[in-house]
């Protein structure tokens, strides 16, 4: 019965260690997305130096999980959370990986460029956030119903992404001097599209934990 208790104290704390995770890779794409509006090339730099945590936190996350399944030899449900849990996480590094290509755009654009940007961006964000909100709220209580609620918000972004992409190419045959802007923005709408997409694929793994079975969200 302790070995038990030990499995499931160790697993609550790998839990909470992702949420955190999670936190983290939203902050980041908070934080570059602001970068890139106003300009801040200061900030963009210090979502770079942040990443570099996000990566050691992941790590330390994978070195958890792995030891516990060498310490308890898990099977059926157990073993799948524990599978899921090393997916979740490399899902929220990559999360965070674009969330710093955000902010190398910001960087390269640093004051080249006269604001306004797209509106979309910061839209396409605030979906993004909501999303992360709800693939917590899923993840915490292995709820299926919500976990399933991400495929439409995942559509919603890739809506934005499409328009913004044709509102770059018509800027591009107005303006062709501004390839430079154009080009960033078009990347940095893209980052958001995969940073989404990685979204729903926490989603996928919450209904294969649950379920057993593989789903496809996206």
């Amino acid at each position: 019965m302790a070995t038990r208790d030990q499995f499931h104290d160790e697993m609550g704390e790998i839990n909470e260690e992702i949420i955190e995770l999670a936190q983290l890779a939203g902050k980041a794409l908070n934080n570059s997305i602001q970068a890139l509006y106003d300009q801040d090339v200061k900030m963009a730099e210090q979502v770079i130096t942040d990443d570099k945590y996000i990566d050691k936190k992941e790590i330390a996350i994978n070195d958890k999980t792995i030891l516990l399944i060498a310490k308890q030899q898990p099977v059926a449900r157990d073993l799948r959370r524990l599978v899921i849990a090393l997916r979740i996480a490399a899902d929220l590094e990559r999360m965070a990986d674009n969330a710093k290509n955000i902010a190398k755009s910001a960087i390269h654009l640093g004051e080249d460029y006269t604001p306004p940007l797209p509106n979309g961006l910061k839209t396409m964000r605030d979906l993004s956030n909501e999303m992360l909100r709800t693939a917590i709220n899923a993840f915490k209580y292995e709820d299926v119903t919500i976990a399933r609620k991400l495929s439409e918000m995942d559509d919603e972004v890739d809506k934005l992404y499409k328009y913004i992409i044709s509102e770059m190419l018509g800027e591009t045959a107005t303006n062709p001097d501004k390839i430079h802007y154009v080009m960033q923005i078009a990347f940095c709408a893209r980052y958001l599209e995969r940073f989404a997409d990685h979204i729903t694929n926490i989603g996928e793994s919450i209904l294969f934990l649950v379920k057993g079975e593989n789903y496809n969200l996206n």
